[in-house]
């Protein structure tokens, strides 16, 4: 038998859950909160839990802070994310976090439960949908053979430092900001690491840093 808790804030979503697992034999709702800090209290008092279910998005304790919390004060018990964010840095903050799951709350009964017993045999899992969104763009990046070798471009420190904003998709004013710069000058920097390493474009400069490891 599964035990599993289910943290959602909202009751509607929350019972429509439970209402689908509680129809698989081997599962069972071992409890349900609003809020990672709830699904502590349900933990400290005695509930026995393999897998959380839990929210990105939540009042008071969100599931990020949840499953750091889980990681290290319960490493047996698993986490799936349950949420509607659908982009990469959030599944990446996720599983950075040491959770085991990541699904949309659009998935179906079936891959919601393969998911859990999936997770519970050791295993990690993104749901299909995310999957095949990643896939397709892995699949956009060019072949590191045809970029320029990055022995031939000599970066000054504050390039790279601008660069590693850049990948990490802060804004021009942003960069401005933490580096006590102007927006106009950081314009000029990108524009002359556009041009010094040959790309075409911001998304093929990310690339570029990425394949020659300029930045992590």
């Amino acid at each position: 038998m599964i035990n599993i808790i289910l943290a959602e804030d909202h009751n509607i979503v929350r019972n429509g859950i439970k209402s689908l697992l509680e129809k698989e034999q081997d599962l069972t709702i071992a409890g349900e909160a609003v809020n990672g800090r709830q699904v502590i209290d349900l933990l400290n008092n005695g509930t026995k839990a393999d897998v959380i279910l839990a929210d990105m998005n939540m009042p008071e304790m969100g599931g990020l802070e949840l499953t750091e919390h889980i990681k290290k004060n319960y490493p047996a018990v698993k986490v799936i994310m349950l949420t509607a964010l659908d982009h990469e840095k959030y599944v990446i903050k996720a599983f950075q976090a040491s959770a085991s799951g990541y699904m949309l709350k659009n998935v179906s009964a079936a891959e919601l439960i393969f998911s859990i017993k999936h997770v519970c045999d050791g295993n990690q899992y993104i749901c299909s949908e995310l999957s095949t969104k990643f896939l397709k763009r892995l699949l956009t990046i060019p072949d590191p053979a045809s970029l320029q070798p990055m022995h031939d471009i000599d970066l000054s420190a504050k390039e790279i430092e601008i660069l590693g904003l850049i990948t990490e998709g802060y804004t021009n004013q942003e960069i401005a900001d933490k580096i006590f710069a102007s927006k106009r000058t950081i314009e000029s920097q990108r524009q002359a690491l556009i041009d010094k390493t040959g790309s075409r474009n911001t998304a093929a400069l990310v690339r570029y840093a990425i394949i020659n490891g300029i930045v992590n």
